[in-house]
């Protein structure tokens, strides 16, 4: 068996290399002149910049890949303990998540609070519901608006009021089969069970796809772009631009426009369903600042008179001296990242002065138009997606987001690839044995 990997950020890089430690052939096809996909890292004014995901955290795949890579000097754990904030009524508030904080957080009200324990004894997700709606109805309307509507409607910078259950949820549906929400979060830090710490690299999180690369240049052909998917015999031809190339599985892994033009020859029906998904746009402005706060970094509420999304502290996290990364747009507000350079920056730094009361300069601005899936109404159009046999579509619209995610699912694939592989050669083997023995 050959698989065919169409991009080579981290979830193609991770399959090819899950494949080769199952011994199944692949090939990965990137586009551009660099590895890595929405990982991106580069120096400015020698201080390390993230243009893509901030951090990544230490599962076992992850470090198993840093093993393999022979990188383990080159990582930078954060504390796992260091706080988390949001900006809400004119300052930053901790978010609780332990017992202890949740006792003397000023996030919520004492009423609200009892509300939230009364989380046991909801009913579960449903499909029909929106995350708001479910959150809502799970925790009480302070906890939504004060805690999970900023964090949860943060990470996708979108309005959890417009993002289906059935789409966003269904990570917190997968938690709910083993019961409450709550009470698994309290199991768990009496368990002291240790969440896995953050972690970065000394250049930057483009290290890890970069050695990653390094460690299967012999499988990764860069600046080769695959142009169209034919079907061949039992398998498929891609066709790139340094020639056509015959596989018997291909997996793809681009953003959902992207692999929908790849897919008009052999599933057009599912390629015009692809084009209907919606991103995010997203403007990440880099700030230097003197000032050290210790934590994570703060998200802000929705209804703060504020542009900025968040804040990540990377100073404090990885000690990148001095470096704070701002976001700004999303679904409530796509047109920001269209601004001029001088406008976006002015906001993230007038910002992010007025909420730590300390002075910053930008020293980069980096555009997303299409940053994140939306995970809101177009989600529908996934249920038109129906591919052929040996087509695989592995990206952040088909599953979760974060970096360990995407490693996991380029790690189930290669299983899945190394036991069909396998089965494929068991008719061989016993038409041998049966040629053999007569």
């Amino acid at each position: 068996m050959t698989v065919g990997i169409v991009g080579a950020g981290i979830t193609g890089l991770a399959l090819t290399q899950y494949l080769r430690e199952r011994g199944v052939d692949a090939v990965a096809f990137e586009a551009t002149a660099e590895p890595g996909g929405v990982i991106r890292s580069t120096t400015v004014d020698g201080r390390v910049v993230e243009h893509g995901p901030q951090r990544t955290r230490l599962t076992p795949e992850i470090e198993s890949l840093i093993e393999a890579c022979g990188i383990e000097a080159n990582v930078r754990t954060a504390d796992p303990d260091l706080p988390l904030y949001v900006y809400a009524d004119g300052r930053l508030r901790q978010v609780p998540f332990s017992p202890r904080e949740f006792l003397t957080t000023d996030l919520l009200s004492t009423r609200g609070k009892l509300r939230m324990l009364a989380e046991p004894l909801t009913e579960g997700a449903n499909d029909d519901e929106t995350a708001a709606a479910y959150f809502v109805r799970k925790f009480g309307k302070e906890a939504y608006h004060n805690v999970i509507e900023p964090l949860f409607g943060g990470i996708y910078g979108s309005d959890p009021a417009e993002m289906p259950g059935k789409y966003a949820l269904q990570t917190i549906s997968r938690m709910e089969r083993s019961g409450s929400l709550l009470r698994a979060a309290i199991r768990r830090q009496l368990d002291g069970k240790d969440r896995k710490p953050p972690v970065s690299f000394d250049d930057g999180m483009a290290q890890l796809p970069r050695a990653l690369y390094e460690h299967n240049a012999d499988r990764v052909e860069l600046e080769t772009p695959v142009e169209g998917i034919e079907t061949a015999g039992d398998g498929y031809r891609l066709d790139t631009a340094a020639g056509p190339r015959t596989v018997d599985r291909v997996v793809l892994t681009p953003r959902a426009d992207v692999t929908a033009d790849l897919l008009s020859g052999v599933a057009p029906e599912s390629a015009g369903a692809l084009r209907r998904l919606r991103y995010n746009p997203l403007a990440y402005v880099h700030l230097v600042s003197d000032t050290e706060p210790a934590g994570y970094g703060y998200q802000v509420r929705h209804d703060e008179s504020l542009q900025t999304l968040g804040v990540t502290w990377n100073t404090s996290l990885f000690d990148r001296d001095g470096v704070y990364t701002c976001f700004l747009g999303g679904m409530g507000n796509p047109g920001l990242v269209d601004r001029s350079d001088e406008e976006i920056g002015r906001i993230a730094k007038t910002e992010f002065e007025s909420v730590l009361g300390v002075s910053a300069e930008v020293v980069n601005i980096t555009r997303h138009r299409r940053g994140i899936p939306a995970y809101d109404g177009s989600w529908t159009a996934m249920e038109a997606v129906d591919l052929p046999e040996g087509i695989t579509l592995a990206s952040n619209y088909t599953g979760r987001m974060g970096v360990p995610a995407r490693v996991r699912e380029g790690k189930r694939l290669a299983e899945r690839f190394a036991s069909e592989a396998e089965t494929e050669t068991e008719p061989d083997r016993d038409r041998v044995a049966a040629e053999a023995t007569g």
